[in-house]
């Protein structure tokens, strides 16, 4: 069981595991990301046990982008989205060195697993966007935007959740400071920023519900920062798992 933190973005939709194999929306979330981030694609073999009493959503062969923010290790699907990977800061070398401990920390049905090379060419993400990929996608939204030196300080990526008839469902956005008030890029809607009126101040569900145009039942900040390279915070946030889905 994962004991420290654990962060889930975006639950895939009821039914289960996704149609396609998730090896090119794995490469192509690694192609979002481009040569900043350390990103590799596993191969990972899912064996649950016969009989098991609770629900496996994978695939019996899971292709998983596992990439670097914030100085910890990520885990993305095409299944059920993004989670943090690493258990504890402070021993990212040792997880990108061997991430299977961590594998089998989402899943005890991880029996085994293999690095993916990128191939020639990496894939664009599908026509309306990677699946349950909005948290890939909002990083990638920040650092295109850097990229062609647009102001984006103090930058969060900011998740909220609703509750519905097939239960928890989350989606995240990217937040940052300009021109001393805040804006937000939800990349599935538009890379034009939004400018958030002050009176909500930083409140993340105040945030959260002017952004969906609703009430939210709980939203969460995770800074960027403090990884290698792409910029720098002091600031971090341990963030719990969002209540599973009703059954």
């Amino acid at each position: 069981m994962r004991t420290l933190f654990q962060f889930v973005l975006l639950l895939a939709a009821a039914g289960g595991a996704s149609a396609s194999d998730g090896l090119s929306d794995a490469r192509a979330a690694r192609s979002l990301l481009g040569p900043t981030v350390w990103a590799r694609v596993a191969r990972i073999d899912n064996a649950p046990d016969r009989g098991a009493w609770r629900r496996n959503p994978y695939p019996r062969t899971v292709y998983a982008l596992v990439f670097e923010l914030s100085g910890v290790l990520w885990f993305y699907t095409d299944t059920d989205g993004t989670q943090s990977l690493s258990l504890r800061f402070g021993s990212l070398d040792t997880d990108e060195a061997d991430p299977g401990p961590l594998f089998l920390a989402i899943d005890p049905a991880f029996r085994g697993w293999s690095w993916v090379g990128d191939g020639p060419d990496l894939p664009a993400p599908p026509p309306g966007g990677l699946p349950n990929g909005c948290f890939v996608e909002s990083v990638a939204a920040f650092l295109r935007r850097i990229a062609v030196g647009g102001r984006a300080d103090a930058p969060r990526l900011l998740s909220y959740y609703v509750d519905t008839a097939s239960g928890r469902r989350g989606h995240t956005v990217l937040v940052f400071d300009a021109r001393g008030g805040l804006s937000a890029i939800d990349p599935e809607l538009s890379e034009r920023p939004v400018e958030l009126p002050a009176y909500l101040g930083a409140d993340p569900r105040s945030l959260s519900a002017y952004l969906r145009g609703g009430p939210v039942a709980a939203a969460r900040i995770f800074p960027i920062g403090g990884g290698r390279g792409i910029v720098t915070s002091s600031r971090w946030a341990a963030l719990p798992r969002p209540a599973p889905p009703a059954s």
